[in-house]
């Protein structure tokens, strides 16, 4: 099969990382291969092989793409934090981890982080994520929205991981109830915002 003439280079490679997110979400990790990719697309089955040299870089390449999409989720501007705005906030982060379980989960999983072949771009992509969410703490501060005394890279760190337990509980099909999601993420969003306050 040829390649379609229809696709540009970086358009074929757009192409080939939502076909492949695709079938992540669909069947898995083992119903993801590059020959299935090819299929799926309709391209020879070498042309994935010229965007990623092998599945471990096109998995990476899928996680940089959902860090891209993520940090979105993470920007809260000065003028609108409020205690409404942190529980509107815990639920958009976990709406976008489940309804994009196929990009969180290499997003965050052990599977990738683990190899010992993570590329720098997806190192690049996750680290500036969160140096993204810290700075803006660090704004608010700037901009006198909250205690000037608070730690900003501790509480980054301690309500990202909050959420992202939150978000493997769902996920993981650990806890089903998710009638009562709404009022957790109230909560967290609450408690998010005494953290900020002035003692």
């Amino acid at each position: 099969m040829a390649e379609k003439s229809t696709y540009h280079h970086g358009d074929l490679r757009r192409t080939l990382l939502d076909q492949a997110a695709g079938l992540l979400r669909e069947e898995g990790e083992k119903g993801l291969s590059m020959r299935a990719l090819a299929a799926r697309a309709g391209v020879s089955r070498t042309a994935p092989y010229h965007h990623f040299a092998d599945k471990q870089q096109l998995l990476c390449a899928i996680a940089e793409e959902g860090f891209r999409r993520f940090v979105g989720v993470l920007r809260i501007e000065s003028a609108a934090l409020s205690e409404q705005r942190l529980q509107q906030f815990v639920r958009n982060y976990l709406e976008f981890a489940v309804n994009n379980a196929e990009y969180y989960d290499l997003m965050f999983g052990s599977q990738l982080w683990k190899s010992g072949h993570i590329s720098s771009a997806l190192q690049d992509e996750a680290h500036s994520s969160f140096r993204f969410y810290v700075a803006q703490v660090r704004a608010w501060q700037d901009q006198q929205r909250i205690s000037p005394t608070l730690d900003a890279l501790r509480y980054a760190q301690v309500t990202w991981s909050t959420l992202h337990g939150m978000c493997r509980l769902l996920i993981d099909g650990i806890y089903l109830d998710t009638a009562t999601m709404g009022p957790m993420c109230d909560q967290a969003g609450s408690m998010f915002w005494r953290e900020l306050q002035v003692p």
